[in-house]
C-alpha cells in the first residue's frame, strides 16, 4: 500500500461506514499496482489514429508491443493522450474541473513537453480508473489546491514520453538518429527541413515502448507554461454551451427529488403519499435510507417540476426525539463555557509573562457555520443494468464515490463506471467521506428498479436542499490573551479554539488528529509570526455535519491572526506593513516578497487616499502559497464598503497567470462573502433557518471591489492556487474598517453596531 501522506492536505472524510472504509483502503492499496496494457499506444476504433487515452483497464493488450516496465498507471501516456490523424491532441485531466482551470492548466503542462500545437489541444474528463489518482496521495481527489502542484511533474513527464515515442517513430521512418531531430508545434523536424505531423506518426509510434526516463525542458525554454492563456472552456461557459452534471440527459431518464428530515438524522413516523402519487408525471414515491442514520422520501417523476410538486404534496411526520436538536444561541453559550476549561494543547509556551506585560489584549472571535452554496446544486445520475452501474456526477473523489456506490448497490468497484462531469463549483462539498448525495442517488436507483422502474434516474437537489442539506464549515470560537511590550514584541499569547473536528471518526483522522487536536482546525495559527503561543483546542461533538470549506482552517485562523497582529501594531503606533516585515525576519522571504509586491503596486504609504477611506493589510500562507492583500475601504450608511483590493501572490511558477488571476479574484469574492450581513448558517431546535440566497446572501456585482492581482516571478515548482486567495481578504477588509472606526471587528459576518 502506498504511503498516504496528508500532513499538509486538508482533505477529510465524515462518518465513513466500515464497509466503505474497507473499499477505500482497497482502492488505495491497488492504485499503485493496477495493471496497464502492454501496448502503450492504442488505435482509435474506426479512426485510424493514435489513442493514448482509452481506459487502460478496458483496453486489450497486444502481445507484440513492448511493455512499459516499471511505470505506474499514473505515468503511462496511454491513459492521458490521444492523437488523431488530423493532429488533434486530446488530453485527459485527472481532476474535476469545477471552475479552477485545470482543464487548461494540466494540458498546458503536458503540451509544453510534447511540443504540441496549442490550437489543436482538446481535453476530456477522467474517471475512477487507477491511472487518474493523485500521484502523491494515492487516491482520486480534487482538493487541497493540489491539482497543478501534485501533477506538475507527472504531466510534464507524460508529455515528454509521448514526444520521445513520436520522435523515435519519425527516426525509424527516415532512418536517421533520433538525436538529430527536433519537435515544434506538433511536428517532428529533420535537420534537412523535412517534417512529419504527429497525426501522421501516431500509428507507427503505437508499436514502440514507453521510455521510463525522459529529459524535461529547462524552464527558460518554456513556450506555453508561464504564458497568460485563455481557458479552453471559456467560450463554452460564456456562451452557455458547457454541459455540467445537472445537464445529463439519457434516453428514458427520470428525475428524483428527496424530502430530507428537518433535523439531521431524524427518521419517519408516517408517510402519506397519496396526493403526490396523483400528480401527473410522478412515477414512484420511495422511502429510502438517509444520511447520518436518518431517512428520506424520494419522488421520482418525468422531470424536475412534477417531482418537486410531488414532494411538496407529501404529508410526512418525523420522529426527532432520538436526535440532538442543535440551537445556535445555546451553542455559543456552551462554546464559551468550554473555552474556560482545560483541554489538549498544540503549543505550550510559558504564559508567566502575561501578568507583567506592559500591554495586554484580550479578544473573542466568533465564526458561524457556512454553506458551500455552489452555483450548480448537487446532482447525480445513475443507470443500472445487470451486474453493472454507471454514474454521471461532478465529483471531487470519483474513486471514493464509486466505492460508495458499489457498496450500496452490492457490486464490485470495477462494476461501477464513473463518468466525471464538469461541475459548477464545489468548494469542498463534492468530496464527502460519506458520499451522501451519491449514496442517496444510488439508493433511489436501487429502490426504483425494485419497484419496476427500469430507467436512468437523475437525483437533483434544489438550492434549498443544498443550503439546508448539511456539511457546513464548522462554527468556531477563538479566545486570545496577549501580552506585548512597547515595540510590539509578543511576550505571551494564550489562545483557545473551540470547534468541531472535520476529520474525527474518518479515514483521515489518523493523519490529522494528534493529541486529540485536528490539525485542519489549527492550520494557519501562529506561523509565520515568532510568537510564544499556548494553544488549547476543544472539539465538541454536535449533530451538525461539517466539512472543509474553501481554504479550510485558514478561513478563521487567518482572520484571527491578521486582525490581532494589526491591533498590536496600532496599539504600539507602528505601521502594520513595517511591523509585519520586522516579524517575518529573514526566514519568510516569500511572505516578504508577496507583501512588498502588493504594497508597491498600490502606493501604500505614499499615495493619499480619498477622504473617509483607509488602508487595510493582511498576509497569509495556505496550501504552500502566500497571498498578501492591500485594500481600500470605507464605511457608508453604517456598513463597511470594500473599494479596491490588490493582491501580491507567491505561488512559485504560475503555469497560467491568467488562471491565477481568476482564482484570486474568485477567492477574494468568496472571502468577501464571509463579511456580508446574513452570511451565516444558524440552527433553531435542530433545524437550519436559512434556505436560499434571500437569507444566505452571496455578494452581488455591486459588492465586488476592483481587484488587481500581481504574481511574484519564480521558476520553482508551482504551489497550490485554488484556495490561498481567500483567507487574507476578510482580515485586510476588517483592518481597514478598524483603522477608520478604532474598533476591531471580531465577529463574522461584520457587525459595526
Amino acid at each position: 500500500m502506498p504511503k498516504l501522506n496528508v500532513s499538509d492536505l486538508p482533505l477529510h472524510t465524515l462518518e465513513m461506514p466500515r464497509a466503505l472504509r474497507e473499499l477505500m483502503t482497497r482502492e488505495l492499496a491497488e492504485s499503485g499496482t493496477a495493471p496497464m496494457p502492454r501496448r502503450s499506444f492504442l488505435k482509435m476504433a474506426g479512426a485510424g489514429g493514435l489513442a493514448l487515452g482509452a481506459f487502460p483497464h478496458l483496453a486489450s493488450a497486444q502481445a507484440d508491443a513492448p511493455a512499459a516496465a516499471g511505470l505506474k498507471p499514473t505515468q503511462q501516456p496511454s491513459a492521458f493522450v490521444q492523437i488523431a490523424p488530423s493532429g488533434e491532441v486530446t488530453v485527459t485531466i485527472n481532476r474535476l474541473e469545477f471552475g479552477q482551470g485545470v482543464q487548461t492548466g494540466l494540458p498546458m503542462i503536458l503540451a509544453e513537453e510534447l511540443d504540441a500545437d496549442w490550437s489543436l489541444i482538446r481535453t476530456r474528463n477522467g474517471s475512477s480508473d487507477p491511472a487518474y489518482i493523485d500521484p502523491l496521495f494515492g487516491l482520486h481527489l480534487t482538493g487541497g489546491s493540489n491539482s497543478i502542484k501534485n501533477s506538475f511533474t507527472q504531466y510534464r513527464e507524460l508529455g515528454a514520453r509521448a514526444r520521445a515515442m513520436l520522435v523515435s517513430a519519425a527516426a525509424a521512418r527516415w532512418k536517421v538518429d533520433a538525436a538529430t531531430l527536433r519537435t515544434q508545434a506538433g511536428q517532428v523536424i529533420a535537420p534537412d527541413g523535412r517534417k512529419l505531423g504527429y497525426g501522421a506518426l501516431a500509428e507507427s509510434a503505437a508499436a514502440l515502448p514507453v521510455p521510463e526516463q525522459v529529459a524535461l525542458k529547462n524552464p527558460k525554454d518554456f513556450r506555453l507554461i508561464g504564458r497568460p492563456t485563455t481557458r479552453l472552456d471559456a467560450r463554452a461557459k460564456s456562451s452557455g454551451r458547457q454541459d455540467f452534471g445537472i445537464d445529463v440527459r439519457l434516453p428514458g431518464q427520470l428525475t428524483a427529488v428527496v424530502a430530507h428530515p428537518p433535523v439531521f438524522g431524524a427518521r419517519l413516523k408516517s408517510v402519506d403519499d397519496s396526493a403526490a402519487r396523483a400528480i401527473k408525471g410522478v412515477k414512484a414515491v420511495l422511502r429510502i435510507p438517509g444520511d447520518r442514520g436518518g431517512e428520506g422520501v424520494a419522488v421520482v417523476a418525468e422531470g424536475y417540476w412534477p417531482a418537486k410538486q410531488g414532494r411538496d404534496a407529501l404529508k410526512l411526520a418525523w420522529d426527532v426525539s432520538k436526535v440532538e436538536k442543535v440551537d445556535s444561541e445555546r451553542q455559543l453559550v456552551d462554546y464559551r463555557a468550554l473555552a474556560q476549561t482545560p483541554g489538549p494543547r498544540a503549543f505550550d509556551a510559558d504564559m508567566t509573562p502575561l501578568a507583567t506585560a506592559p500591554h495586554r489584549l484580550e479578544a473573542e472571535f466568533v465564526f458561524p457555520y457556512l454553506a458551500h452554496a455552489p452555483m450548480e446544486p448537487l446532482n447525480c445520475t445513475v443507470k443500472l443494468s445487470e451486474g453493472r452501474a454507471e454514474l454521471w456526477v461532478g465529483t471531487q473523489g470519483p474513486g471514493l464515490d464509486g466505492a460508495a456506490a458499489a457498496a450500496v448497490l452490492g457490486l464490485k468497484p470495477e462494476q461501477v463506471a464513473m463518468h466525471v462531469q464538469t461541475a459548477g463549483g464545489g468548494f469542498g462539498r463534492r468530496f464527502v467521506g460519506s458520499s451522501d448525495y451519491v449514496v442517496e442517488a444510488c439508493q433511489i436507483a436501487k429502490a426504483a428498479r425494485a419497484a419496476g422502474l427500469d430507467a436512468p434516474i437523475r437525483t437533483l437537489w434544489s438550492r434549498e436542499d443544498d443550503i439546508k442539506g448539511g456539511y457546513y464549515r464548522p462554527m468556531h470560537l477563538h479566545r486570545a490573551r496577549i501580552g506585548f511590550d512597547e515595540r510590539g514584541q509578543v511576550l505571551a499569547w494564550d489562545h483557545v479554539l473551540v470547534g468541531q473536528s472535520i476529520t474525527e471518526g474518518t479515514v483521515f483522522g489518523q493523519y490529522q488528529i494528534k493529541n486529540g487536536i485536528d490539525g485542519t482546525a489549527t492550520e494557519g495559527l501562529r506561523d509565520p509570526y515568532p510568537v510564544p503561543m499556548r494553544l488549547t483546542v476543544h472539539h465538541p461533538k454536535l449533530n451538525v455535519p461539517v466539512l472543509w470549506w474553501r481554504s479550510v482552517g485558514s478561513t478563521h485562523t487567518a482572520y484571527v491572526m491578521e486582525t490581532l497582529i494589526d491591533e498590536i501594531a496600532r496599539t504600539t503606533k507602528q505601521d502594520p506593513v513595517a511591523y509585519r516585515m520586522r516579524l517575518f525576519g529573514e526566514k519568510h522571504a516569500r511572505h516578504r516578497a508577496a507583501l512588498q509586491l502588493a504594497v508597491d503596486q498600490t502606493g501604500y504609504g505614499k499615495r493619499q487616499l480619498a477622504a473617509g477611506r483607509a488602508w487595510g493589510v493582511a498576509v497569509h500562507e495556505s496550501f504552500s502559497t502566500v497571498v498578501a492583500y492591500v485594500v481600500e475601504a470605507s464605511v457608508k450608511d453604517g456598513q463597511p464598503v470594500l473599494h479596491r483590493a490588490t493582491a501580491g501572490v507567491h505561488c512559485n511558477l504560475a503555469v497560467n497567470p491568467r488562471s491565477v488571476e481568476a482564482q484570486v479574484q474568485g477567492a477574494a469574492l468568496m472571502g468577501l462573502s464571509m463579511c456580508l450581513p446574513g452570511a451565516a448558517i444558524t440552527l433553531k431546535d435542530g433545524e437550519v433557518q436559512q434556505s436560499n440566497f434571500g437569507d444566505f446572501p452571496v455578494p452581488r456585482i455591486t459588492d465586488m471591489p476592483q481587484i488587481a492581482v500581481h504574481v511574484v516571478p519564480s521558476a520553482d515548482p508551482p504551489t497550490g492556487m485554488g484556495e490561498p486567495g481567500l483567507p487574507p481578504l476578510a482580515p485586510a477588509f476588517a483592518n481597514a474598517i478598524a483603522s477608520l472606526t478604532g474598533k476591531p471587528l471580531r465577529e463574522l459576518p461584520f457587525r459595526l453596531a
